[in-house]
């Protein structure tokens, strides 16, 4: 027969669960049955959980009180029919399959369960049985000597206050306005809350309004006296309703430290040898939670162990350390019920003080935080005031560390922290496995990693290509942001290139950095932490709020920007900032940083796979440097080697076109020139040096030069060339044989142009006619830098208005596609088609024509001459 009821509907949001859990075991130790809580509020938070997360629906949870039994029903609204059968002889799901878990726990710890099926959703129901007690007795405690009982006030004042469905005072009695000095009518018809001062659960989220709603509930909270003062009160709130069905709260209400008058009996604790006979039962209710988790699901494994230890314990919070492989340092991996910035990765020392309590490696409870501040440095600010801790061990060796805290001090005592030791070695193998697993993966993906960098760095040689690789390896695989600072020749670190993962904040990332003080260029091997661009962050989003808001110096001016843009920077940098040094031939060249945003912190494997990419990272920039610095010598020394400009020639059009052929950082063999010898003559030269480099751009120097010099001297063409050649051959190894046409140029009056030339192995010069006819205006003579004694004839060419001379390198008349070649007469066609061209327009329609013979490009220097007698004009 049922005795009592209790009942309340949960939306489907995560904090319902907890506050689901309260509300189950506030009911039980309502109704005296401490001894099945710690089972009910397991299980009902397994099914709550299924109802509100994985069915996505309000959670009807009903408790029925029988006589010997306590019935817990939760409903959802969604009518999934796949449960596993009840049966002995049938096998749950495996135990790395999420689904199902509540039903096991509910074999494992229930007398007996259910399923129940209706047209618009389903009950899961569990029965805990009740331990037998002499008949009339609620609950009982043990004799204690009068020096272990709570300490009470000579007259113990309890405050009952009545609270209607709006949450109004509707009784107060006399002990109440002893309490706070509140007459009752200065009282009655206002609301609670006015009074009350609620502390608010992190995690939870749980309200004064929503405390009232529920069938009971106990706890600590202020309420203010006449003065405004906050009187601390220990609480039991009981929901009734009168005859008429109104339903409102009864409220007892004692002094804080007066509590043991109201507070209902602890948890049923665990006897020692109960504990130990225990041990090994195989359907202990962690062991069959945590089942047998998939090996590389080791998040997913220390999350539920998290929570799993939370339910068992009946604590606020969780959480749970790895240590580091030099057991130096414990790492949060895991927690719940904690502020976000304390969840991930957060790091400890094991050794954190002196005496018992001061290493992780030893199981520790702390009654009330407040007496020994700092103890537990993770749960400062927190608000928890108990907690109790055991250690993770493995063959002896310290593996990581489980915590439960609670709000409420004393919470915990020795009989908890052998319970949680219990679990904690049923777990820890599995944990450690599961540590490993995910450490052997991680260490293949680090090395598939750095095989990937190390090929993309490879692959290119351009400075501004390798900062921005840098910066695209790193974000978002290892950080959220990144920064390159470059440092040349001893000066100070410059900002080079920043990233994150949100375009759009870029602009205020770079804007921020370029404010701070770059990091000091150590070389130390290794990241180190650095706060500057966090703080300056935070300060600058602190200036923005209070100009927004008319506060702060500059007030009265309109600032540039809204605090939005700061606010979105400090969150975007405001988690952990490290900076490693790139370092190559033992030089610092730059640093990489590499940031996190607000509340996030770096896990040490990230961290070493940054090393290690900045050591590649490093050597790449550097080598993109020095190839930056051969390429500007390169093009600065081919520049030497090339007139800067062309003269104005009277009575002539000329028209130069040069292109070096590949990446810019070897000198070329081609070359041009054109200059004055006396007056009414040019002298005219285009040649091409065999091979590339630095010989070549010697041999190319020394032709330049000694043209000008013999031909300013008087010498005709034969006799500039014969000189030019035995100073070529003077050279010995270093010299490289050369095609070279020269010539001079003579304009007329009568509008014409004498050209006298030498074509020393060259391409021929061709000639234009304004009727379309292609010829060779020279013909072919030794080349230069092979032999002696050379025999070298000038030959003259008469150009009339109209007419074009063209003279190019080899790069023009040898372009190939496969084994087609361009060639002497493909190039003739090609100027057959410049009639009336001018000289500018003949050379770019060669180039075209050569550019477009072969889809590839060209893999050799083009140097083309173009000169034109223009017609004369109209009489």
């Amino acid at each position: 027969m049922i005795t009592a009821r209790a009942a309340a509907t949960f939306e489907p949001v995560g904090r319902s669960v907890a506050v689901a859990r309260a509300f189950v075991r506030d009911t039980l130790q309502g109704w005296g049955f401490a001894d099945v809580v710690d089972d009910a509020v397991v299980l009902t938070s397994e099914l709550v959980t299924n109802a509100v997360v994985h069915a996505g629906t309000a959670a009807d949870v009903q408790c029925l009180r029988y006589e010997t039994a306590v019935r817990v029903e939760v409903a959802d609204h969604y009518p999934e029919r796949e449960i596993p059968l009840q049966s002995r002889g049938r096998q749950f799901r495996e135990g790395d399959n999420e689904g199902g878990r509540g039903l096991i726990l509910c074999a494992a710890l229930a007398s007996r369960w259910g399923v129940e099926y209706t047209a618009s959703g389903k009950h899961v129901w569990f029965q805990l049985d009740l331990p037998e007690r002499p008949a009339g007795t609620r609950s009982a405690g043990p004799l204690l000597p009068p020096s272990a009982l709570p300490v009470a006030d000579e007259r113990v004042r309890v405050a009952v206050v009545q609270i209607d469905r709006g949450g109004c005072v509707t009784r107060w009695n006399d002990d109440a306005a002893d309490l706070f000095g509140h007459v009752a009518q200065d009282v009655v018809g206002k609301s609670l809350a006015d009074l009350a001062a609620w502390p608010q659960t992190p995690g939870t989220g749980i309200g004064l309004a929503e405390a009232l709603q529920l069938s009971r509930w106990e706890g600590t909270y202020g309420l203010r006296d006449r003065t405004g003062r906050v009187l601390p009160v220990y609480g039991s709130h009981l929901r009734v309703r009168d005859s008429s069905g109104e339903p409102s709260t009864v409220c007892l209400l004692v002094r804080a430290e007066e509590r043991a008058v109201l507070q209902s009996p602890t948890r049923g604790s665990v006897p020692l040898d109960t504990a130990l006979s225990q041990r090994d039962k195989s359907s202990d209710a962690f062991e069959v939670f945590i089942g047998s988790p998939a090996p590389d699901d080791l998040d997913g494994l220390l999350q539920r162990t998290v929570e799993r230890a939370r339910d068992m314990l009946d604590g606020d919070a969780a959480y749970l350390l790895l240590a580091t492989d030099d057991e130096t340092e414990l790492e949060v991996r895991a927690s719940t019920g904690l502020p976000s910035a304390r969840q991930r990765f957060a790091r400890v020392p094991v050794e954190a003080g002196t005496g018992r309590y001061g290493s992780a490696r030893m199981p520790a409870v702390h009654e009330d935080l407040t007496a020994v501040p700092g103890a537990v440095p993770l749960l400062s600010g927190t608000g928890m005031r108990s907690v109790v801790t055991v250690p993770l061990k493995v063959e002896g060796r310290l593996t990581g560390s489980i915590g439960v805290a609670a709000e409420a001090p004393g919470r915990y005592s020795n009989q908890e922290a052998l319970r949680l030791q219990f679990a904690a070695d049923r777990i820890a193998l599995a944990v450690e496995s599961a540590r490993l697993t995910e450490l052997e993966r991680l260490r293949r993906g680090s090395l598939s990693f750095l095989v990937e960098a190390s090929d993309l760095l490879a692959g290119t040689l351009e400075r501004d290509q390798t900062l921005a690789l840098m910066a695209q390896m790193t974000v978002p695989t290892l950080a959220s942001w990144c920064a390159v600072y470059t440092i040349a020749d001893q000066a100070e670190p410059e900002l080079a290139f920043v990233l994150h993962e949100d375009e759009d904040r870029i602009d205020g990332i770079k804007a921020l950095l370029s404010q701070v003080r770059p990091p000091d260029p150590d070389p130390t091997p290794g990241a180190r932490f650095w706060t500057a661009p966090s703080d300056a962050a935070h300060s600058s989003a602190l200036r923005a709020s209070l100009r927004s808001l008319g506060l702060g110096a500059g007030s009265g001016a309109r600032p540039a920007s809204g605090p939005g843009i700061a606010l979105a920077t400090a969150a975007a940098v405001g988690g952990e900032t490290v900076v490693l040094p790139l370092v190559a031939r033992n030089r610092v060249i730059g640093m990489l940083t590499l940031g996190k945003p607000a509340d996030e912190r770096f896990r040490q494997e990230i961290l070493e796979l940054a090393e290690d990419l900045s050591r590649r990272a490093a050597l790449a920039l550097d080598n993109a440097r020095l190839y930056s610095e051969r390429t500007a010598i390169s093009q600065a020394l081919q520049r030497s080697l090339l007139p800067p400009e062309l003269p104005r020639v009277p009575g002539v059009e000329v028209e130069v076109v040069y292109r070096a052929a590949g990446e810019g950082n070897e000198v070329g063999g081609d070359f041009y020139d054109l200059f004055p010898i006396r007056d009414g003559c040019w002298g005219f030269a285009i040649g091409d040096v065999c091979g590339t480099g630095p010989e070549a751009a010697a041999v190319t120097g020394l032709a330049r030069h000694a043209l000008r010099l013999l031909a300013r001297e008087g010498f005709g063409g034969p006799a500039v060339l014969e000189r030019l050649n035995a100073a070529i051959l003077d050279e010995g190894a270093r010299s490289r044989f050369l095609t070279l046409l020269y010539g001079e140029l003579w304009p007329q009056h009568d509008g014409s142009a004498v050209l006298r030339m030498v074509c020393a192995g060259h391409p021929l010069p061709l000639r234009l006619r304004p009727d379309g006819t292609v010829e060779p205006a020279a013909d072919p003579q030794p080349l230069l830098g092979v032999m002696e004694d050379l025999e070298l004839v000038e030959q003259s060419v008469t150009l009339e208005p109209g007419d074009v001379m063209l003279c190019v390198t080899d790069g023009v008349t040898e372009r190939r596609e496969g084994s087609r070649m361009l060639g002497d007469d493909g190039l003739a066609d090609v100027l057959a088609t410049c009639t009336g061209l001018t000289a500018g327009a003949v050379a770019a329609r060669i180039q075209r024509a050569v550019e477009r013979f072969a889809s590839d490009a060209p893999s050799d220097d083009m140097a083309i001459l173009a000169m034109r007698v223009p017609t004369l004009p109209a009489s």
